[in-house]
C-alpha cells in the first residue's frame, strides 16, 4: 500500500507546479519518493522470483525523476505531477519492454509493454507478431491478460493510419502490425492505492504481462 499522504502531496502539487512552492514542501516530496520507491522495490523483488531477467534490479534502477524537460516544450511547468518506474532488464532507461507502474491521483494505471520503439526495434517486434501470429494471438487471449487488460492497447495515437510497408491490408494481424508501440494497461482507484492489497493487485497484473513482455523481448535481444 501506499501513504496517503503521497497521494496529498502529487494532488497538492498539482496545484501549485512551481519551484517556491516545491522548495517549501520538499521535505514532503522526499517523504512521498520514498514511500514509491519502496513500494517499487516491494513489487520488484516479488517479480524477481518469477522473471530473472530483472534479477538485480532495484527500484532506484526503475525510478523516473520529479522534473520535467521543458526545453523545448510549450507547457513550461518545471514538475511532474505523477510519479513513476519502469521495471525491466538494464533499468529504465534500456530499450526492452518491461514493467510500469504510474502513480497519479485519479489518473493511476499499472502495465507496461514496449514505448516508441526506434525503426529496427519497430521492425523487429512487427515481424516477430507476423512470424507466430499463432503465438501471439494465444498470449494476448490467455484467461489472466484479458482479465486484467483485455487487449493492448490500439489508440490511434499509437497507431498507423495505414497497412505499414511490407504487409498486406488482408494480414490477420494488420491491427496490431500498425502499432507504433506495444503496451496494455489498467487502470487503478485512489481508494485502491491506499489499501493492503494494492501489491497484491500489481503483482497479479504483472504476472498477466509475463508473457507478452517475453514475447516483445525475444525480437530485441539479438538487435
Amino acid at each position: 500500500m501506499l501513504e496517503p499522504q503521497t497521494l496529498r502531496f502529487l494532488k497538492q502539487l498539482n496545484k501549485n507546479n512551481h519551484k517556491p512552492w516545491f522548495d517549501a514542501h520538499r521535505a514532503d516530496y522526499e517523504a512521498a519518493k520514498i514511500d514509491f520507491q519502496n513500494f517499487i522495490q516491494l513489487v520488484t523483488d516479488h517479480l524477481q522470483k518469477f522473471d530473472t531477467t530483472i534479477t538485480g534490479i532495484t527500484a532506484r534502477d526503475c525510478l523516473f525523476r520529479i522534473n520535467r524537460d521543458i526545453r523545448f516544450a510549450k507547457d513550461k511547468t518545471p514538475y511532474k505531477t505523477n510519479m513513476g518506474a519502469s521495471i525491466k532488464a538494464g533499468g529504465k532507461k534500456s530499450p526492452f519492454a518491461g514493467y510500469y507502474f504510474h502513480l497519479e491521483p485519479g489518473k493511476t494505471f499499472v502495465g507496461g509493454g514496449l514505448w516508441m520503439p526506434n525503426a529496427e526495434v519497430l521492425k523487429n517486434v512487427r515481424q516477430e507478431i507476423d512470424y507466430n501470429w499463432n503465438e501471439f494471438q494465444e498470449i494476448i487471449n490467455e484467461k489472466p491478460f484479458k482479465k486484467m487488460y483485455g487487449d493492448v492497447y490500439k489508440g490511434k495515437e499509437l497507431s498507423l493510419s495505414t497497412t505499414p510497408k511490407g504487409y498486406e491490408k488482408e494480414n490477420p494481424a494488420v491491427e496490431y502490425l500498425k502499432l507504433k508501440s506495444f503496451i496494455a494497461e489498467t487502470t487503478l482507484k485512489d481508494e485502491e492505492l491506499i489499501k493492503g492489497t494494492l501489491h497484491r493487485k500489481t503483482i497479479d497484473a504483472f504476472t498477466a504481462l509475463m508473457p507478452f513482455l517475453k514475447f516483445i523481448n525475444r525480437a530485441i535481444k539479438d538487435i
